[in-house]
């Protein structure tokens, strides 16, 4: 084979070929994360609440300082989230950024409200902004499992990929069922009116 130059590709090599797949699987297992925020579109309400703002602004000396709440609303959306990746979790607040390891990580704990806090062994609990009880599955898969997923969605998940162990084919077996009576039900349908 020969590329444009009209020279021949020499072959690589299996060591170049098995560094070149750690390479781009190092990659992709970099871009795997999750980001839980408030999403940026909520930055269009600034203008309007700006507009807002202004004629009570300007009534009274001193109330130029309501300024300052489209301000923290900023700082608010931009900074505020939680980022889980498969090396860990960080946590950022207005004030403070905190990044845990899955290894250094107890479990998690749920509050009154579905929030999700990042328990430590030591007995403290991190806050883990925007992050709910309905995001447990994308925890745990990006955890590699060192989280447990309580719904089940990805032990669901996995019983029907090509993993799946001889006994559990019972989603086979409703398919079956199913398609026979659809061809009962088309057979019926094929059959011709009698004249009546």
């Amino acid at each position: 084979m020969a590329d444009e130059s009209g020279e021949p590709q020499q072959q690589q090599s299996g060591a170049q070929v098995r560094e070149r797949a750690s390479r781009d699987e190092h990659v992709v297992r970099k871009q795997r994360r999750a980001v839980f925020r408030v999403p940026p579109v909520s930055l269009l309400t600034i203008p309007i609440l700006l507009f807002c703002i202004t004629p009570v602004a300007f009534t009274v000396p001193g109330l130029q300082l309501l300024y300052l709440i489209p301000v923290a609303v900023v700082a608010w959306v931009v900074r505020v989230r939680t980022v889980a990746t498969p090396e860990g979790l960080s946590a950022r607040t207005l004030t403070t950024s905190r990044s845990i390891p899955w290894d250094d990580l107890a479990g998690l704990s749920v509050t009154e409200k579905a929030a999700i806090r990042a328990a430590l062994p030591d007995g403290t609990t991190v806050p883990l902004p925007y992050v709910r009880l309905h995001h447990v599955p994308v925890l745990s898969l990006l955890s590699d499992g060192r989280i447990p997923d309580p719904s089940g969605a990805l032990a669901d998940e996995g019983a029907t990929g090509s993993d799946a162990e001889p006994g559990t084919d019972t989603a086979a077996r409703e398919t079956d069922t199913a398609s026979e009576h659809a061809t009962e039900n088309a057979g019926e349908a094929e059959r011709p009116a009698s004249p009546a």
